[in-house]
């Protein structure tokens, strides 16, 4: 969706047209839940957050000012918050095992799906594991593909913040990752 359509549903949204808010619904549903899926590492709780995101923006359209940034950008503030909310809630962290305790079995049979979906949950798990800021570094570059700029603008902060705050959560995705055996320069080459 182009920024001038966008800014228009927003308006008609902002005046009451709950098809206009279904439309940016569907815009953006996939990326919000994504976002969320990768910071709380379940798929059921991701679900309740995203549409806990989509009950919030829609009782706040009517308060929301375009401030030259896109509206997912604001839906991301919102998902941020609900995941801190959710942890705050139930006092901890992903419900997840040590990642250092679950080594990824070698085995010459095992089909390369299963070996995906393994290096998969080790590596979300892993990045449960970084702090807030290097999660959503991580999520917005690499799992939704936003450019350096476009993550900066997201996140407000400049681009070579960004770039350091990619370095260091890069460098503990990678030690996290040897810590269980997988391959993480393999893994983690495309992301750099």
């Amino acid at each position: 969706m182009n920024r001038a359509e966008e800014l228009r549903l927003l308006r008609q949204a902002q005046r009451g047209d709950h098809d206009a808010f279904a439309s940016l619904y569907r815009a953006h549903v996939q990326v919000i839940y994504r976002y969320i899926a990768y910071r709380v590492n379940d798929a059921q709780l991701a679900e309740d957050l995203t549409a806990d995101v989509f009950t919030k923006a829609l009782q706040s359209i009517g308060r929301y000012e375009d401030q030259g940034k896109p509206f997912v950008a604001w839906l991301y503030r919102i998902a941020r918050a609900r995941v801190i909310d959710h942890y705050r809630r139930t006092d901890r962290r992903p419900a997840e095992t040590d990642v250092e305790e679950e080594p990824l079995p070698i085995d010459p049979d095992m089909d390369a799906p299963m070996i995906r979906r393994q290096a998969a949950r080790l590596l979300r798990t892993a990045i449960a594991e970084l702090t807030d800021d290097q999660q959503q570094v991580i999520i917005l570059r690499f799992v939704e593909g936003h450019r350096i700029e476009t993550v900066a603008r997201l996140m407000g902060k400049q681009p070579n913040a960004i770039k350091a705050l990619q370095h260091r959560a890069l460098r503990a995705l990678a030690n996290r990752l040897e810590r269980t055996g997988l391959d993480s320069e393999s893994l983690l080459a495309g992301m750099s």
